[in-house]
């Protein structure tokens, strides 16, 4: 049996079931332990018991284990990307500044990375005007549109905010605009604040964890001394002034994995002026960074025991204030990517392309300090590949074409993977700078896999716990009962 031939499928067990993933039809089978081992190890039919054969039929019989498979790589937007380019995007993020009064160890400038380095250069107020118009002359079909201010530090340059922002609401032609803005928090100011209250600007603050954590890599850049204290007079200033303005404050934190994640865990948990208020997580990224960041034991056990509590609570078997709330993330996620989202369908299509690129440009366009366009703020302002235009000039199609069908790199391997409908691999995991890179984009899509069987098996746990997602007629049971009847 050739691969073409073999059904489309991915095998997997938990210590409480075995399951066949049926990417065709985008659903889970559970089935016996037998069939499993027919199906997984890829044998004949003629190998299996009557019962087995008789199991395996029937999924077919049911639109089951077809060995159908995409065609062509090709992603579903790419016939009407010049439309979506001219008529719908959402948002632009202005570089306004390359300079920071922080030097972060895991900063994406800190040198540790090949996309970017501390610099003075600034935005003009001429180039953020083009971009702002950009945005709102390539958004006829978008009635809100979002513009957030990026650094470095966009803090030093408010006045650049503030008249971006008056410039925005001026020419907005009736639209709904959205402002936004990640800040250190330390120049945070009466004026500042008032003018973001005013105008309604959403506020994310980084903020690592308590004094000890935070202060490790979140230092000043003049004397190098951390910026926690800081941080929190400024919280409190807002807390007395603005109270209602703080409970729309964000945190952003980043996890390091070389940190003590319970002492994280106690001070987003208990810490009076955060507590209360939305915090999102993440690890220290690692696209481009010329080093690995490696977890150690200690936080990887303590991580995972407060998912294994986080679960428990799912299931009713521990209460909320237990829980984490850093890993909350994690079952949210596992409950959209492979519940909400997982909806029954009958085939693959002829063409199709792997769900992780988003439509460069549109969801979250970033235009740098030069004017220069990428399609998000995360990828290298050094890649020949990701310069997907210029303000002055527009969009480079044919660049946004290549960043968008980024599958066609290992076109032939992603033709035939499983993950199709769930990977997230982004044209940045196979940026080589100059070009795309195979061997990178196959590296990211071994973790991919990785990442999405363990969701499968989570979930799946956790079902055969009890644990109840909204609809539960979303698994299908192919087991042998007493009677020798399929249920």
């Amino acid at each position: 049996m050739t691969m073409d031939e073999r059904p489309h499928i991915h095998s997997f067990k938990t210590p409480g079931g075995y399951y066949i993933y049926d990417v065709n039809t985008n659903m889970i089978l559970k089935v016996t332990p037998s069939v499993y081992s027919l199906l997984s190890n890829r044998k004949r039919l003629d190998e299996g018991t009557d019962s087995d054969i008789k199991i395996i039929e029937k999924m077919k019989s049911d639109g089951f284990l077809s060995s159908n498979r995409i065609q062509e790589v090709l992603h579903p937007i790419d016939e009407v990307l010049p439309y979506y380019l001219d008529n719908r995007l959402h948002m632009i993020t202005l570089q306004i500044t390359q300079q920071c009064n922080f030097r972060c160890e895991y900063c994406v400038y800190s040198g540790n990375y090949e996309n970017r380095d501390h610099s003075n250069k600034a935005m003009d107020i001429e180039t953020a005007k083009k971009g702002i118009d950009f945005l709102i002359s390539h958004s006829r079909e978008s009635k809100m549109v979002s513009i957030g201010f990026y650094g470095g530090e966009p803090l030093l340059e408010f006045d650049l905010i503030r008249d971006c922002i008056n410039y925005a609401q001026e020419i907005g032609e009736g639209k709904m605009i959205d402002f936004s803005l990640t800040t250190n928090g330390t120049l945070l100011n009466d004026e500042i604040i008032e003018f973001f209250n005013k105008n309604n600007l959403n506020m994310t603050i980084s903020l690592d964890g308590p004094s000890d954590i935070h202060n490790k890599n979140r230092r000043f850049a003049g004397n190098n001394q951390g910026t926690f204290e800081s941080i929190m007079t400024n919280l409190e200033k807002i807390k007395e002034k603005y109270p209602d303005y703080l409970k729309k404050v964000r945190f952003s934190v980043v996890l390091d994995p070389k940190s003590n994640f319970s002492c994280i865990n106690e001070f987003f948990t208990t810490y009076e002026t955060v507590k209360n208020s939305y915090s999102f997580f993440v690890s220290i990224s690692d696209k481009y960074a010329k080093s690995e960041n490696e977890e150690s034991e200690d936080y990887l056990v303590k991580k995972n025991y407060e998912s294994f509590k986080h679960f428990l609570y799912k299931l009713g078997r521990l209460g909320k204030d237990y829980v984490s709330p850093i890993v909350i993330q994690e079952f949210n996620f596992i409950q959209k990517f492979l519940h909400d989202y997982r909806n029954p369908v009958r085939n693959l299509p002829s063409k199709g392309h792997h769900s992780g690129p988003c439509v460069p440009g549109v969801q979250r366009l970033f235009v740098t300090v030069n004017g220069n366009l990428m399609p998000c703020e995360r990828v290298s302002e050094l890649s020949e590949m990701m310069n997907i235009g210029h303000v002055d000039t527009g969009f480079n199609i044919e660049k946004c074409r290549q960043v968008l069908n980024v599958g066609k790199v290992n076109e032939k391997s992603c033709k035939n993977c499983w993950i199709f409908r769930y990977c997230t691999v982004c044209a940045a995991a196979a940026d080589n700078l100059d070009g795309f890179s195979e061997e990178k984009k196959a590296l990211e899509c071994s973790r991919e896999r990785f990442t999405i069987e363990s969701l499968l098996k989570d979930y799946c746990s956790l079902k055969e716990f009890g644990c109840k997602f909204g609809n539960e007629e979303d698994l299908i049971f192919y087991e042998t009962l007493q009677s020798g009847e399929m249920k």
